[in-house]
């Protein structure tokens, strides 16, 4: 796209050539050097920012220097010291000054100053006097190249300094909209798990009497049948068992639902994070996982509720897996200090190796009752979401290096 906007005429280039040829036809007329040279000016101009990307590292250096030779050429043509065109001069003196710094800019004013005063060193001295009245214009002419070149470089900087604060104040800009958006969605997050909590609670509530019900039913219909009838107290024993299942879901609801009352004390982060580690390898020691423990030896003790917390990664890490329990995989476990939104802590990041989760589903992994299992509530996330907001911490899903899923969970240590 830039290429390609460079490559096309633009009205300024028209203007710049349409100047320089008002200077080829001025006096002298018939001078094809000056003219040529002029052309030369000009084309070099319009293709100076394709010359400098060609050349990235000493372009601009060779854009200076050519435009000092052909200014020389001019002013040589036309007269040399006494040569109106001595003007042409300020083309590498500004191009140097948008180019450099303060004392790179005064360097090569200087040796364009010195290309216009080596003049002198050609002229017939026995035809030439340099009057103090000559002297003090070609004074004169020097300080204006090195005035314009101050005054140019000036502007230049400042008005980079001023592009150097946009950019920065964008950057802020976008940095504090990101992290609205995230405040946004856990506020939304914490509205849909406040109703659904309310909502499971009574739910639960009303399911337990009937289920005790039937499950003391299916008990005693059981012990009455003994072994008389064989079928009949295999279906009670379905009946129970299934019951003990949805007794299970109810207490997980309830468990969703109900007030968390955190006992926070100081508690060391690694063997909190070991013990979950151990529970979810119990829980799946089929599983061929190589674990890969990153704990930094500075962590400081965490003012959390360990049963709590131990609950939250023996969650994450179970999850990892039974998503990599097919076909084996590698589970990292990082454990760093950092800080968010101005507040010290630690982030725990919990990354696999298993087939990830999509990028469509990522925003409704914390929501209650979503899962993407064949068998399951969807509950276990939306508890762990909800144990790390009572911590007044922050959990979130990103993509995982090897594209698999990374949890980072973030834990304030005040």
């Amino acid at each position: 796209m830039v290429e390609a906007e460079r490559s096309k005429l633009g009205w300024m280039d028209l203007l710049l050539l349409a100047f320089l040829g008002g200077l080829a036809v001025l006096k002298p007329i018939f001078e094809p050097h000056k003219q040529l040279t002029l052309l030369g000016i000009g084309l070099f101009q319009i293709l100076e920012q394709r010359f400098i990307a060609y050349l990235p590292s000493r372009g601009r250096a060779w854009a200076v220097i050519l435009k000092i030779a052909l200014a020389s050429v001019v002013v040589n043509c036309t007269g040399g010291i006494d040569s109106s065109y001595y003007l042409i001069y300020f083309l590498p003196v500004v191009t140097a000054a948008m180019y450099f710094d303060a004392a790179a800019t005064l360097v090569w004013t200087g040796i364009a100053s010195a290309a216009y005063c080596s003049f002198l060193l050609w002229v017939p001295w026995w035809d030439f006097e340099l009057t103090a009245e000559g002297a003090t214009e070609l004074a004169i002419r020097n300080l204006f190249f090195f005035l314009a070149a101050l005054v140019v470089n000036r502007f230049v900087t400042e008005n980079r300094h001023q592009s150097q604060r946009y950019r920065e104040l964008a950057e802020t800009l976008e940095e504090t909209n990101r992290r609205l958006e995230q405040a946004e969605a856990g506020k939304r997050r914490s509205e849909r798990l406040a109703a659904l909590g309310q909502l499971s609670a009574g739910l639960a509530h009303e399911l337990r009497n009937p289920l005790g019900v039937i499950k003391g039913s299916a008990e005693t219909l059981n012990k009455k049948l003994g072994t008389a009838d064989p079928l009949s107290s295999e279906l009670a024993g379905y009946i129970s068992s299934e019951v003990n299942r949805l007794n299970s879901i109810v207490s997980r609801f309830l468990d969703f639902a109900r007030p968390l009352k955190l006992e926070r004390r100081p508690e060391p982060l690694a063997p909190l994070l070991d013990r979950a580690l151990k529970a979810a390898h119990d829980r799946w020691p089929e599983a061929n996982i190589e674990v890969e423990r990153a704990y930094a030896p500075d962590l400081p003790p965490l003012p959390v509720d360990a049963e709590f917390c131990e609950q939250v990664f023996t969650n994450l890490f179970t999850n990892a897996y039974e998503a990599m329990a097919a076909e084996g995989g590698r589970l990292r476990v990082a454990a760093a200090p950092a800080s968010a939104n101005g507040r010290r802590g630690v982030e725990i990041a919990v990354e696999d190796t298993g087939p990830g989760i999509p990028p469509e589903l990522r925003e409704q992994i914390f929501n209650p009752f979503f899962t993407t299992k064949k068998s399951g509530v969807g509950l276990g996330l939306s508890i762990v979401s909800k144990i790390v907001d009572e911590h007044r911490g922050k959990i979130q899903l990103v993509e995982g290096a090897g594209g698999g899923a990374c949890f980072k969970v973030f834990l304030p240590a005040e």
